[in-house]
Parts: structure tokens; C-alpha cells; sequence
């Protein structure tokens, strides 16, 4: 990563801190990462910068981990991911069974704290009412 990748990245994430700070307790892991939770539901902020004037914010929050795998959770998953959210809804298949989560990533730069605030919280608001309506989670 050049010196301008991470200046670009770093200013990034200290604008989403101080955003998601108005409404939540926000951690920075060692590699600069965001972490927080909302209600029971882990997130996860990281800055990329994919060229010349795009750097990008992805956020992925854990709606559920380790659920049965069954036909109910897949359907929910399904019909949810074609409603038009916030974000991607995502299932992974793991050893110890199904992991639902919900990612966005887009540009952020230029965008005022009130406004990255707002987008960053519309985003896992979903992630929460996801978790409290998708079968076998809560």
C-alpha cells in the first residue's frame, strides 16, 4: 500500500468513527478496521481504495453464524435479499452450519458526517431487523 493508500484510507475510516460515534461505541482494531455492534449484531468497517479517486467504505455486519441449514432459512434469506435493502445478504456455509451477512460497500469520500452517519446506520439498522426476523437467529 503506497503512502497515499493510506492516508486516503485513514482519513476514510476516522470520518466513519466520528459518524458512527454519534450513535454507537466504535473500536479500531491494530489494522485500522472499525468494529462495533448493534443490538447483537457484530460489524466490521474497512477502507479500500480501488484507484486514482475511489476509495471505498465496505461494511459487513454478522447477522447470524453457526445456524441449522434448512430449507426455512434459505427461503427467509431469499425473499429478503430481493426486497431491495441496504447491502448484499450473503450465506456462508461453514463446518459448524450457516453464517448470514449483510455487506455494503460504496464511495464515501465527499460525504458530510450527518450524511455517512445516516448511510452507515440505514445500513445496520437492516442487519439488526434482519437478525430479530430471519427464522432460527434470535
Amino acid at each position: 500500500m503506497s503512502a497515499t493508500e493510506a492516508v486516503e484510507t485513514a482519513e476514510l475510516l476516522t470520518r466513519a468513527r466520528e459518524a458512527l460515534e454519534r450513535y454507537l461505541e466504535v473500536h479500531v482494531d491494530d489494522d485500522g478496521a472499525l468494529t462495533f455492534s448493534h443490538g447483537d449484531v457484530p460489524c466490521v468497517i474497512q477502507a479500500t481504495r480501488l484507484g486514482e479517486g475511489l476509495t471505498v467504505l465496505t461494511l459487513t455486519c454478522v447477522v447470524g453464524w453457526d445456524l441449522a441449514d434448512g430449507p426455512e432459512l434459505s427461503i427467509a434469506v431469499a425473499e429478503r435479499a430481493g426486497q431491495g435493502l441496504f447491502g448484499t445478504l450473503g450465506v456462508g456455509h461453514s463446518d459448524n452450519g450457516v453464517d448470514v451477512t449483510l455487506r455494503y460497500a460504496f464511495p464515501a469520500a465527499g460525504l458530510d458526517p450527518a450524511a455517512l452517519g445516516t448511510l452507515l446506520m440505514l445500513v445496520v439498522s437492516t442487519a439488526s431487523q434482519l437478525r430479530t426476523d430471519l427464522p432460527g437467529i434470535a
